[in-house]
């Protein structure tokens, strides 16, 4: 019967888009959709969309060959199964009306099975664009956060235990923080918590889900490896950081000045953490490697977005600078103790989320963006962004780990997780799908 249950969800996804046909026509009066911007959201979700695969490289280069298909696919796979969930009551729950005014969680009818997207709706604070096409933006958001976890539990977890998890994340771990963090009914958005384009929803719950699945699946029969292929994590870095520029400029919901600045922040504060990444190598008396240009990329990728529009892109570079040394460091933690995170997911993305959302806290300025009414950052002599900030950061990290790791209990319970030794010596690649690099 387990066999045949993911076909049969399909197959009730499949009867709900026949039963609900979604054609209902919402006419917005006075309705202000631009054309410059919807162009611009289009490519930006083309952009953030490219992100997954740029992931899928990214990791499947730093495994060991014999399990690079089975880490690639476990990013591929998101952007089909988040995508038909999304669409079902994902986006619902994520940006419906709020339920019980709690700010936690929307109401799955709101937008059941895309509900309302035909016409010139819009969303509240995306005015410009069309709701569908808002939609289609956050969906990549939610398609690339579970797929960040993959890297952290990397050739030793079962494909379709994996799928449960993954379900179970999306549902439990991030629809809750997205709605909490961008709806404006949301809990952290009413304490005034800045998060531009995920630093907080994607990075940090990412992050603390995979240190919680590396401690839950516990080591490697085999730790120490050779990457299979570096060339594929340069290509990866390149899909990444050009995607990122819908991820983070994207977020500005419009083709304007915001997303310009957004863009600005975004580059300068990559190629701060790269040189930083490696400088710091150098420092330690290591060579500098494509591998350490490459993770110093993304971590200041991953720092510079949740403050991307709320920075100036000089300090865009000390928030690169600053996670990169951060991350670098609790790598060489991590690295000491019996913690199997494979690819240094928490180190670098949850880390490097954490970093981005104190510093955002410390240098955002209204001049920048005058949608930020919580408050200068500290460097600015205020301070109750801050600790905003600070408290927002306890709290989430709270929920996420300890929520993903129940999440985890409760897969395991459906599912066991982890693979057998016969089948980790093996190799993911042939013992969970019969194919090989």
């Amino acid at each position: 019967m387990k066999r045949f249950l993911p076909f049969f969800l399909l197959v009730l996804a499949v009867i709900l888009g026949l039963l609900f046909p979604s054609v209902e026509v919402v006419d917005v009066a006075d309705n202000k959709i631009d054309t410059g911007d919807t162009a611009w959201l289009l490519v930006a979700t083309a952009l953030v969309l490219l992100m997954t695969p740029g992931l899928a490289y990214f990791y499947g280069g730093m495994v060991r060959k014999k399990n690079v298909i089975s880490t690639m696919l476990q990013s591929l796979v998101c952007m089909g199964l988040i995508t038909v969930l999304w669409v079902v009551f994902g986006f619902s729950l994520a940006f419906g009306e709020d339920v019980g005014g709690l700010g936690i969680i929307g109401d799955p009818r709101t937008f059941f099975m895309m509900k309302g997207m035909v016409g010139n709706a819009v969303w509240s604070l995306a005015p410009t664009i069309p709701l569908v096409l808002f939609a289609m933006f956050q969906l990549k958001f939610a398609v690339i956060t579970p797929a960040l976890i993959t890297g952290a539990f990397a050739e030793r977890i079962r494909f379709n235990s994996y799928l449960i998890f993954l379900c179970l994340f999306m549902i439990c771990i991030y629809v809750p923080l997205a709605h909490a963090t961008w709806h404006p009914e949301g809990l952290l958005f009413g304490l005034g918590v800045l998060d531009f384009a995920g630093g907080t929803v994607v990075h940090m719950s990412a992050g603390w889900a995979a240190l919680a699945s590396a401690l839950f699946l516990k080591k490697r029969t085999v730790v120490e490896h050779t990457p299979a292929r570096v060339s594929y994590v340069i290509l990866g870095t390149g899909l990444l950081w050009f995607g990122w520029f819908g991820f983070n400029a994207g977020s500005a919901v419009g083709a304007g000045t915001l997303a310009a600045t957004a863009l600005a922040t975004t580059t300068t504060a990559s190629a701060a953490a790269a040189m930083a990444w490696i400088f710091f190598d150098i420092a330690r008396g290591k060579k500098p490697s494509a591998m350490g240009a490459c993770i110093g990329a993304v971590v200041g990728l991953v720092a510079i977005t949740p403050a991307a529009g709320f920075v100036s892109v000089s300090h865009s570079i000390v928030i690169g600078v600053v996670a990169a040394v951060v991350s670098n460091l609790v790598v060489i933690w991590r690295s000491r103790t019996n913690i199997d995170d494979t690819l240094d997911v928490f180190p670098c993305h949850g880390v490097g989320g954490m970093v981005g959302m104190l510093l955002t806290g410390v240098f955002a300025n209204q001049g920048v963006n005058a949608a930020n009414t919580t408050g200068n950052g500290l460097y600015f002599g205020e301070t109750k962004l801050f600790f905003v900030h600070l408290i927002a950061l306890v709290a989430v990290s709270a929920f996420a780990f300890i929520g993903a790791y129940i999440l985890l209990v409760v897969t395991n319970a459906i599912s066991p997780l982890r693979v057998t030794a016969e089948d980790e010596e093996l190799g993911l690649d042939m013992s969970q799908h019969d194919e090989e690099l």
